[in-house]
């Protein structure tokens, strides 16, 4: 069978909003205008990247509420994700239709939230691979640093860790080996790039310029604010096509990826 990945960014694309902010950032008794707000005043003062702020925040944020942050708590906060409508149902039944259409399709996130957090998700499973930012943690299960950073353009190497078959974030040797493009795993015109807006461009482009596909969607209940950058990812030639984050069957998401992995199994 033919190989097909759909890739995913998480956070405002299957689950509304930041992973944080549902029951991690509330835990803190901190208001999560003002925890972003600290965490990005950090990155500007410091000249830093404003992913391993946020990361640094969280761990002062609950050193400061006398709270430990461990693998095990961030799975459970994980476990309180709400998801868009027919997320939790969509893997399997795009799973059917590309095993229908010859396609051995894999889906894979590529996200700036805690990976620890998105394994403790219901949806977890269904990933052959979770890309994401990660605190090291010491023997006890504690995280005591921010081991892994994927902003929005470092989020681009993953998607060649795909390409090659190098499922780890550690083995730079391995991306970086050179692959006859015919020999790779994962072909990116065999991959779809589902994102919800800015930080999932430069991803979006370089599927699109490989001759893969990318798809923006929105949140449907926030579209009177969102449909101008919206838009934009269409004008300024970065997205394919654009879509509420409906996953629901015959929706217009839907329909889209469907379209789009018939096209996958149709080329030679």
């Amino acid at each position: 069978m033919k190989p097909a990945a759909i890739i995913y960014d998480f956070d405002g694309t299957l689950a509304r909003g930041n992973i944080q902010e549902h029951t991690f950032i509330p835990s803190l008794n901190v208001e999560a205008r003002d925890f972003w707000e600290r965490a990005n005043a950090e990155a500007e003062k410091h000249d830093a990247d404003q992913i391993l702020t946020y990361m640094r925040e969280m761990l002062l944020q609950a050193q400061a509420n006398d709270q430990c942050v461990t693998r095990d708590s961030l799975m459970a906060h994980g476990a309180h994700v709400p998801f868009f409508e027919g997320v939790e149902s969509w893997f399997e039944r795009m799973n059917l239709y590309a095993e229908k259409n010859g396609l051995k399709l894999q889906h894979y996130v590529v996200s700036s939230g805690i990976r620890q957090m998105i394994r403790g998700c219901s949806i977890a499973r269904h990933f052959s691979q979770i890309y994401a930012s990660s605190f090291l943690y010491d023997d006890e299960g504690v995280a005591v640093w921010p081991a892994l950073s994927i902003n929005y353009t470092n989020k681009t190497q993953y998607l060649f860790r795909i390409n090659k078959g190098v499922e780890n974030c550690w083995d730079n040797k391995a991306v970086n080996t050179w692959i006859p493009t015919a020999e790779r795993p994962l072909p990116f015109e065999n991959m779809v790039f589902v994102g919800d807006g800015e930080t999932d461009i430069p991803s979006m482009k370089m599927v699109r310029h490989q001759g893969g596909f990318a798809v923006a969607v929105f949140d449907p209940q926030r579209w009177e604010s969102l449909q101008k950058r919206i838009y934009g990812l269409i004008a300024e030639d970065r997205a394919n096509f654009v879509a509420p984050a409906d996953y629901r069957e015959g929706s217009q998401l839907d329909v889209t990826v469907r379209g789009l992995l018939g096209r996958i199994a149709m080329r030679g």
